[in-house]
């Protein structure tokens, strides 16, 4: 979008929530934010530092999974920086911009709120992650008893989570309207819904797999983004939409305690991802041939030596999550009365991508697949050129857009030696936190909580060593070399940070 429309807003007091003249509630840490010059959450609007031009761009997730999203921000060429026409010309994008990067990594995952009926605390967070880009306060280290108060300010903000795109995108726009400030802000799921249909003639047929956290698929907002688009495109062709809500895959990349973990060598109890006894995300074991699960190395946990005598299954690797949820996805489209060819593939999940290889050899292997009589059993359901589906690069051109048109294009600034990075940790002087033994919220606090009870649940941080891992980074320094080095280059010199994040892993 090209920059934010300014909305007249009036509102009455209900039963301490606020409401638009609309219909839509707003929540009370809008009020903090806005109104409450007592609260740690509040931003004098009015003070906003000025001119926006030189400011950084805010961009967020609920974990390490947006950083892909800010990777193709890092890496975008498709336009002349002289001319700032669309032109290659050799000079990254965005090599004069810097960059402030959150990971709400505390409250992560996003996609699960919706399945505890918990929308409005997701809604919280997602404009508490807003008012951590719009405002100055930050925290040396998770035992720092006071805020930093010099954080820059930011003059656009991307929203790097699909969740967070489908369920707080209207409401965070229109607190901006309330705060009087405008901005460009940006989401991912309509850039990915353009990019998907681009691949499609107008009479073709064909079928588009959503692939996303189940709380980004429960939203609808990749199907009836799609379905709009359809049909503003006059797309005649039959396009069908599968959705699959990818269970654990985006715990699995930021090793959540309960999903995986790579000191586990037996089945546990607390574990949450697809299991033979789980009845939503049931392994099934007469598709275990199908799966190819991997067991080396405790990557699968059984009670048995015998995968086929396994009475209690859980998975214990990322590739497992994505082999496990593939088959799942196929099945349903073998299931599917005239099902089409898979032709695109959306990662709806920022996390996703750093599976890519995964993602491509297991569709290969599904496509090459054949039963015990030698018939290919998913070879009709996938096309021969699946395209994959990374929603960032269409963000970066809609976002390259939005600042091209609102005079926002920085050429005074260095991406490579000026770029933030700060993640959320539990408070741990609050003393109604819950932890578990692993110094995270538990489960039932994360998603117990409800929304308008106005705390500091979290404190962030810079990235520092002791709250990304070294499998994390060393994830990072494969599949996103240049947003590593712009990790590595701020936690090593920046006076932000207290400790040094890569010195014990690489120097």
């Amino acid at each position: 979008m090209n920059g934010l429309l300014r909305t007249c807003i009036t509102f009455i007091t209900v039963s301490s929530v606020f409401k638009f003249s609309y219909g839509q509630e707003r929540l009370l840490i809008e009020e903090a934010i806005v109104k409450d010059k007592n609260s740690f959450y509040h931003i004098d609007f009015a003070k906003y530092s000025s001119p926006l031009k030189g400011l950084p761009i805010g961009v967020f997730d609920s974990g390490t999974g947006g950083l892909t999203v800010l990777d193709a921000l890092v890496n975008f060429d498709q336009n002349d920086n002289k001319t700032n026409k669309k032109n290659a010309d050799g000079i990254l994008d965005f090599s004069t911009e810097k960059f402030i990067y959150l990971a709400d990594q505390a409250n992560m995952p996003y996609g699960n709120y919706n399945a505890v009926g918990k929308d409005d605390l997701l809604k919280e967070h997602i404009i508490k992650d807003f008012q951590f880009l719009l405002g100055t306060k930050y925290y040396t280290s998770p035992i720092s008893k006071v805020p930093q108060d010099n954080k820059q300010q930011v003059k656009a903000i991307v929203i790097a989570c699909n969740t967070a795109t489908a369920y707080g995108y209207n409401d965070a726009v229109l607190f901006l309207n309330r705060s009087g400030l405008k901005i460009p802000v940006i989401g991912v799921i309509n850039a990915a819904a353009n990019g998907t249909l681009s691949f499609f003639d107008k009479e073709e047929d064909g079928s588009i797999a959503v692939f996303a956290t189940v709380g980004t698929i429960a939203s609808k907002g990749y199907e009836r983004t799609l379905l709009a688009q359809i049909d503003k495109g006059n797309y005649s062709g039959n396009i069908q939409i599968f959705n699959q809500g990818g269970h654990g895959v985006a715990e699995a990349v930021d090793e959540e305690a309960d999903y995986i973990g790579s000191a586990i060598v037996a089945p546990r109890d607390g574990y949450r991802g697809p299991s033979l006894s789980n009845d939503n995300y049931k392994i099934d074991k007469a598709l275990l041939d199908v799966y190819n699960f991997n067991f080396d190395k405790n990557k699968m946990l059984c009670d048995t030596e015998d995968a086929e005598d396994c009475t209690v299954m859980q998975l214990n690797d990322a590739e497992n999550y994505i082999r496990y949820h593939l088959v799942s996805l196929l099945e349903k489209m073998r299931n599917t009365k005239d099902a089409q060819p898979l032709k695109a593939l959306i990662l709806g999940c920022t996390h996703y991508p750093y599976l890519m290889d995964e993602i491509n050899q297991v569709l290969g292997e599904l496509r090459d697949y054949k039963d015990e009589k030698g018939d290919y059993v998913y070879q009709h359901l996938i096309h021969k050129n699946v395209h994959i589906i990374d929603p960032s690069i269409y963000v970066a051109q809609e976002l390259y857009v939005a600042l091209k048109d609102n005079d926002l294009l920085n050429t005074e600034a260095d991406m490579n030696k000026q770029s933030e990075f700060f993640i959320s940790v539990p408070n741990k002087m609050n003393s109604d936190i819950v932890l578990d033994e692993h110094g995270r919220f538990t489960y039932d606090y994360k998603y117990g909580r409800s929304a308008n009870n106005i705390q500091e649940y979290i404190k962030v941080v810079p990235f520092d060593k002791t709250n990304i891992s070294g499998e994390t980074l060393l994830r990072f320094e494969k599949s996103i070399p240049n947003t590593y080095q712009l990790i590595k280059n701020f936690s090593n010199y920046n006076p932000k940070t207290t400790d040094v994040l890569l010195d014990d892993r690489i120097n």
